[in-house]
C-alpha cells in the first residue's frame, strides 16, 4: 500500500480470495470491499438461504470495520446487492435485527446474480479516529 493507504486483514472474516485486500483505511475513512456469505474459516454456511447468507455477508463486513478500528454506528454508506427484487425486504429484516443502533445511507442493488451463486454481497465505508 501506498504511504498513507493500510490494508486490513482480520481472521474474523474471509481471506480476500483476490487481489484486493478486507477494507483500506486511508485518513478517517474505511472502505470495506465487498463481503460474500463466507464463514472466515471457509466453512460452507449450514444454511445457504436467504436470510442466513444475509447474515454472514453482513458479519464479516461489521467484523471487518471493527478490525479497522471503527464500529457499526461510524458506518457511513452501506452499499447491498441481492439476488432478486423479491428479497428486498428479507434482506431489510436481516440488516435491520444486526444494525439496530445504526443507520447509515444505503443503497440496495437487486442483480441478477453474484460470483459463485451467492445471494448477497455488501460492502461499506466508515470513518475513525485517525
Amino acid at each position: 500500500m501506498s504511504s498513507g493507504i493500510t490494508g486490513i486483514l482480520t481472521d474474523r472474516a474471509p481471506t480476500p480470495a483476490g487481489h484486493y485486500t478486507q477494507a483500506v483505511v486511508s485518513g478517517a475513512h474505511v472502505f470495506v470491499s465487498g463481503q460474500l456469505p463466507i464463514r472466515a474459516d471457509g466453512r460452507p454456511l449450514d444454511d445457504d438461504g436467504f436470510e442466513a447468507q444475509a447474515r454472514q455477508a453482513i458479519q464479516n463486513m461489521l467484523e471487518v470495520v471493527r478490525a479497522a478500528g471503527s464500529s457499526p454506528q461510524q458506518i457511513v454508506k452501506v452499499t447491498a446487492y441481492i439476488v432478486g427484487i423479491a428479497n428486498w425486504a428479507r434482506f431489510n429484516a436481516v440488516y435491520a435485527s444486526m444494525l439496530p443502533d445504526a443507520c447509515p445511507a444505503r443503497s440496495v442493488v437487486p442483480v441478477a446474480e453474484l460470483h459463485h451463486g451467492y445471494l448477497v454481497e455488501i460492502d461499506a465505508i466508515a470513518v475513525r479516529e485517525p
